[in-house]
């Protein structure tokens, strides 16, 4: 995650050090080298994957300049990297933050016995239909026709197993390690509220949609409680692209491994422009299309 980034570009390269330096700690190298299992933990994953979507924002902008926003968001921690983007908090404090959380989901992840499933083909009422049969939590709405659902292991299993009987097509268990979005995350939900209570959080330079609502957030006491409360309420996915759409956006830039949210707006709205940047190649793809179509020449 980032290493050729911050071998070819200096800019990357500082996030990085400047991430090792905040947290006492060599994430690059666990970033860069793993182990997998390492990187994977929670409190692990989280940070490197702020650093990892900053630091392409960073080169983006060091190359193509300060080309325009006209709104952003993130999935679940994604979120936080927006804010970042924005100038909410500072890539320290941000970092800082993130890390907290990242702990405190794992340590509740620990303390429990969750998992997720993800319910593809079915409507939001047969879902939730589903999961208030089954007494789990709706997590995330990704896009038309992909919900996924939260709660106790024992009690997602038997969702899954009656899944077809709510006319869902498909439901399969995912591999992560807990019950991230639901009532399992109470504890964290709280450590997280307390962490955000004491940040000087200023007004986003460019409208940062929230998971919890869909729609724009600028006050502080607005941001820390969608921060907040995005640890156990549904991410609303789909009700973001929408609203980002509704703003006028028209080239939708994903920063940070893979490309599943691409594939999400996809199913949202066909056609719309997207394009993934997690590595060098894919950055310089963006970059020529930023040159030519959003910030041309004079």
């Amino acid at each position: 995650m980032g290493r050729d980034l911050a071998m070819e570009f200096p800019e990357a390269a500082e996030l990085f050090r400047r991430a090792d330096e905040v947290l006492g700690r060599k994430l690059s190298e666990i970033a860069w080298q793993g182990p997998i299992e390492e990187l994977t933990r929670t409190a692990n994953c989280q940070p490197a994957l702020y650093v990892h979507g900053l630091a392409c924002l960073s080169v983006l902008r060091e190359i193509a300049g300060e080309f325009p926003v006209t709104a952003a968001a993130g999935l679940s921690l994604g979120e936080w990297t927006a804010h970042a983007a924005a100038g909410t908090f500072s890539f320290e404090d941000g970092l800082r933050l993130v890390e907290q959380r990242g702990r405190y989901m794992e340590a509740a992840c620990a303390a429990t016995s969750g998992a997720m499933a993800a319910m593809i083909g079915g409507d939001e009422v047969a879902v939730r239909a589903l999961a208030n049969e089954a007494d789990v939590d709706v997590a995330n709405l990704n896009a038309p026709g992909q919900i996924v659902i939260s709660g106790q292991r024992a009690k997602i299993e038997a969702a899954v197993a009656r899944a077809k009987e709510h006319g869902i097509r498909r439901a399969t268990l995912l591999n992560v390690a807990g019950a991230y979005h639901s009532r399992l995350m109470a504890s964290a939900h709280r450590q997280v509220g307390e962490a955000l209570r004491d940040s000087e959080l200023q007004t986003p330079r460019f409208p940062i949609i929230s998971n919890v609502t869909g729609v724009e957030v600028t006050s502080a006491a607005e941001i820390r409680q969608a921060l907040q409360n995005q640890v156990t309420a549904t991410v609303r996915w789909t009700d973001c692209m929408e609203r980002m759409l509704a703003l006028g956006c028209d080239l939708f830039l994903e920063l940070g491994p893979g490309a599943i949210l691409a594939g999400l707006l996809q199913r949202t709205r066909k056609g719309a422009e997207v394009v993934s940047v997690s590595d060098v190649a894919s950055l310089q793809s963006c970059v020529e299309k930023l040159k030519t179509e959003v910030c041309p020449p004079d």
